[in-house]
């Protein structure tokens, strides 16, 4: 490639690294936990409704276990979509990153392991999901259709591993940012000697030259 064009190219990132101000692929990881989790609480909810319905009673909460089931399916369908333009941001974002490299992470690896292994992991996880997404569609229009109960208890233990895999897989991605600075716009700034920089994007100049 021509270095014109790369320094072209470089002069337009900011300070993250990235052609916009903001990342794009961490906000897109909160949508899928978010989403994530709240498909395997509300399914788990629904398996449980039976002991749960007297204190709806109670509280006068009109409730029906196939309420549950419905925010549970749809969340999961939604998490599965948006996991896909997560998985892609994220890889895009990494191709641009320039990692700090004199540092390990707290698990003892450095910049590029950490990224190949949260790359991969996202790959895996995103499969897994979908993988569950199927499962999940084939309880709810096929298999457990005229059920009450409308999803499997192993269905919902494999959710409940998929959760943890979603914590070590998050810390990962927290690493990447916290320690290695990647696309976080203070941590670069501060790594190049750029306070002042830094301080005048906080607004904190002002308060230091105010002068009663």
């Amino acid at each position: 490639m021509n270095p014109n064009i790369i320094d072209t190219l470089s002069a337009e990132l900011g300070a993250n690294g990235l052609p916009y101000a903001i990342p794009i692929h961490p906000n897109l990881v909160h949508l899928t936990l978010g989403l994530f989790i709240i498909a395997i609480v509300f399914d788990m909810l629904g398996a449980m409704f039976g002991f749960q319905k007297p204190v709806f009673k109670i509280l006068a909460i009109p409730a029906i276990r196939s309420n549950f089931f419905d925010v549970g399916w749809y969340n999961l369908l939604a998490a599965s979509i948006i996991t896909v333009f997560t998985v892609a941001a994220g890889f895009y974002e990494m191709m641009l990153a320039n990692p700090i490299t004199d540092v390990k992470s707290a698990w003892g690896m450095d910049a590029m392991s950490t990224m190949l292994w949260h790359g991969v992991g996202g790959v895996f996880l995103l499969a897994f999901m979908v993988g569950m997404t199927i499962w999940r569609g084939f309880q709810r229009f096929v298999w457990r259709k005229e059920r009450t109960l409308q999803v499997q208890w192993s269905y919902l233990w494999v959710g409940m591993f998929m959760l943890f895999l979603l914590f070590i897989h998050g810390t990962l991605g927290a690493q990447i940012a916290a320690e290695f600075g990647v696309h976080n716009t203070a941590d670069q700034l501060l790594h190049a000697g750029k306070e002042t920089q830094l301080l005048q994007s906080e607004g904190l100049t002002a308060v230091n030259s105010y002068k009663p």
